[in-house]
This record gives C-alpha cells, structure tokens and sequence, in this order.
C-alpha cells in the first residue's frame, strides 16, 4: 500500500519540524505548509531549507487564507498540525477546507499535551484546554477522521528543572515538592512524540481514537523525580512539601500568564489528570502497545544530560 502524503502545519515549529522530518524519513510524501513571514526569520528560513533539501515540498499559506489551504489540502491524504497553543482556534479555517475538500483520511489536530476531554482544572486554566476541546467538537461535528495525540509534558518542558517554576536547570541543594510528591505524570522527548504520531496516519485502530502516550519509563511522581536527581549527583536535597492550598494560593496571586507553569504543576503533580484514569477504559489507545517496537527516550536517560 501506497505511504499517506501528509501535510505539516507549523513545520518551521519545535514539534512541526520533527513531524516533517519523521514523515520523509518514514518515506510518506511530506508537505510542508509555511508561512511568507518564516522565509525572512533565520531560525525558520534554515528549517525550511534542511526540509526542502530533505524532500518536503514546501507550499506557501497561511492560517487565515482559504485558498492556499484548500490548495494544500487537496494534494495530501493526511494533515497534521502542529501550531503553537495560543493559535488552536486558528484551525478552524482549516477544518473548513479539509471539509470541503473531502479527500482527508485522517486529521490530526495541535493537541500534543494532556487530554482536554480528561482536564479537571477548567476553572483555572484560562480556556487554555477549553479551545483544544472546541476544536475537537468541531471535527467531530464535521465527521472528519481523526486522531487526537496525547503525549502530556515534553521532556523540554519543566523536566529540566526538575519541575521548579521559575528555575531553568535541576536545583542542587533545595527542591519544591508539590502535594505529596506521589502522584505521577509524563514526560515525552518530542522527537519520540514525532515518532509515534507518524505510525498512526496508516493504522486504522487508531482511526477516530485518543492515542495516549504514557510509556513506562516516562511515568513519574515528584518524590520519584528527586530521588533518581540525588542519585545522579550523589547528594541528597532539602525537601520542602507544598500543599495543595499553598499551591493554589500562588497561582491565584501570580498575574497570568506567569502563573501556567504553577496551574500547570498543579494540574498534573496535585490533581493527576495525566495518570488517573486508565487508558483502554476510557475509549483510547495505548500508543506503546500499539508500537512496541518504537525506541523513546527515558525520563532516567533525559535527567542524565542535564548532570
């Protein structure tokens, strides 16, 4: 069977780059959709140049153009899109052309984070989940085939400092330790994020289906973080515990957006809603099952870069 041709929205992006590259290595025909703007920035201009001299075709657009996303909808059998949060409603335009364009087998929407439909802080997030949700009713609405991708924290975000807000490397004397320290969250190198989306746009038993990333070695609660750090730099921490109440009170005294690192601590280390509910059971897929053969990287292995 022919390989899907995908199409890459946001490849000039963190995560959007991996995608393309991940695709044309896995041989799909790749398109990469690109903004005028990305030509005249440095950083984007040589995304583009290294995707360009790898296969991508690159196509000219933009969000907020129906014509040129009607134009690159129509030569692809998949779409991915991997803009920035703060844009999420921006896809509405193109859940419009894939609508009328009626040649999408699979749409994969900017989710790439926790499960919005699992989220239990709605009250504090400043609709940062509540849009992804929208999107999703939409497409669903709209009767595209999907497939949402929840892959939870990236390795690069907040692991590198050991879950402190306002730190940017591991502490080596004193560390926060929000709740009890014993409930547990993910972490996701997105490379490997890359890698497991890229396996989905063939298979049908992830057709219209949450595909949970939520790998063993990627599975820890804060105490459990502390104690694999104090055995790579040989020193025990100063433990300081945060309840609940105290976290909740710097986040409300705390302007947005300052704030999200806290709310999003909050979310995943107090209230669990990357690990409370159990994958199969809640109607999802479990992407290391499925692909048990796809290398990742370990929590163990990214905290033993940052020595």
């Amino acid at each position: 069977m022919a390989k899907s041709r995908i199409l890459i929205i946001g490849a000039t992006g963190n995560l959007g780059y991996h995608l393309a590259n991940v695709s044309l290595s896995c041989g799909h025909p790749t398109f990469a959709f690109v903004r005028e703007s990305a030509f005249s920035q440095p950083e984007k201009c040589q995304k583009i140049e290294a995707l360009s001299s790898a296969g991508a075709k690159l196509l000219k657009g933009s969000l907020q153009d129906f014509s040129s996303l009607i134009e690159a909808v129509e030569q692809v059998d998949v779409v991915i899109s991997a803009v920035p949060a703060k844009h999420v409603l921006d896809q509405k335009l193109l859940i419009r052309a894939i609508k009328q364009a009626g040649c999408i087998k699979r749409f994969i929407p900017a989710e790439f984070g926790v499960d919005p439909d699992k989220i239990q802080i709605s009250n504090l997030d400043f609709d940062f989940y509540s849009r992804k949700v929208e999107i999703r009713r939409t497409i669903e609405t709209e009767s595209i085939p999907y497939t949402y991708i929840s892959c939870n924290f990236f390795t690069s975000y907040l692991l590198p400092s050991l879950v402190q807000p306002g730190l940017r490397t591991p502490p080596r004397d004193r560390v926060k330790i929000f709740g009890d320290g014993n409930t547990k969250a993910v972490f996701m190198k997105e490379t490997d994020v890359a890698t497991f989306t890229i396996n989905t746009v063939d298979d049908p038993r992830t057709l219209n289906k949450v595909l949970h990333l939520r790998p063993l070695g990627n599975v820890y609660s804060m105490n459990e973080l502390v104690e694999i750090w104090e055995t790579k730099i040989g020193k025990k921490l100063e433990k300081v515990y945060i309840s609940e109440e105290q976290l909740l009170k710097n986040i409300q005294d705390s302007p947005y957006p300052n704030n999200l690192e806290m709310i999003f601590i909050y979310s995943a280390f107090i209230k669990g809603d990357q690990t409370y509910f159990d994958i199969k059971s809640s109607g999802g897929v479990d992407g290391t099952d499925l692909y048990p053969n796809v290398k990742y990287t370990t929590v163990n292995e990214f905290l033993e870069t940052l020595i």
